[in-house]
């Protein structure tokens, strides 16, 4: 029944070199699965920091030499070292609404973003559990920084993050679901075996978008990000958009 959730993929490619040289020098092999994806989460977690690639559908191989990744690509990765690591897992596709980048994307292209970004999150198998996964996407530095501009608050849905619990979410592999972006989706795509099956019927920032996106826009934001990581979180305006959040 899990052999579906092993397979590797063009984009879940486990095998490549790159990937299996991380996991041998890592000595990740050796541990317990809890340990094991406990190794991987906090590896995606922090080792590859928050940051936007050249597109959601790199196969993880390109995710790991990019050393950043945003929601889909981190997961992509993700899932790959587990699956490198004989632990089934399997993907869950969604759509966030915009005002979770804002601050992230700079505001003169604010107005041309989509309305809906896609976004994912991994489901590991655990102890016959399939345990839910995402609270990876926002390095530890970049965390640190929003706590910090917001003491106080738990509400946040904007600089790459959508929680209520702002001042201690459930971030840490601790055996269960692992959330930082939550409270920003607003459609459910449902469960894939492999990131390759979404990505193959729903691209974001084609044509001009995209081009503007990979020339210019994504390297504003991870500058942004990184200005972010060191404690200069810039301000937003105020925002009257709304969203219906999915309930899971």
């Amino acid at each position: 029944m899990t052999e579906k959730y092993l397979t590797e993929t063009p984009i879940l490619d486990f095998n490549s070199r790159v990937l299996q040289d991380l996991i041998d020098a890592r000595g990740w092999r050796d541990l317990d699965p809890y340990d094991q994806i406990g190794a991987a989460y906090d590896f995606v977690r922090n080792e590859i920091k928050f940051g936007y690639n050249s597109s959601d559908d790199i196969p993880a191989s390109h995710v790991l030499s990019d050393g950043i990744g945003q929601c889909n690509t981190k997961t992509t990765l993700l899932m790959a070292l587990l699956r490198g690591l004989d632990i089934p897992c399997k993907f869950r596709g969604f759509t966030i609404h915009k005002s979770l980048q804002r601050g992230v994307v700079p505001e003169l292209f604010y107005p041309i973003v989509p309305e809906n970004i896609l976004h994912s999150w991994v489901e590991v198998l655990f102890e016959e559990k399939w345990i839910k996964l995402e609270g990876f996407i926002l390095d530890q530095l970049v965390l640190d920084a929003l706590q910090r501009e917001f003491p106080g608050q738990n509400s946040l849905c904007a600089y790459g993050a959508g929680t209520d619990c702002l001042q201690s979410p459930d971030v840490e592999w601790k055996g269960k679901d692992t959330f930082i972006q939550k409270t920003g989706i607003n459609q459910d795509f449902g469960v894939f075996d492999a990131p390759d099956d979404l990505y193959a019927d729903h691209k974001q920032l084609t044509g001009w978008r995209g081009l503007l996106y990979n020339g210019i826009v994504r390297h504003w934001m991870n500058r942004r990000v990184e200005k972010i990581r060191t404690g200069n979180v810039p301000a937003i305006p105020a925002s009257e958009e709304s969203f219906e959040q999915v309930v899971l």
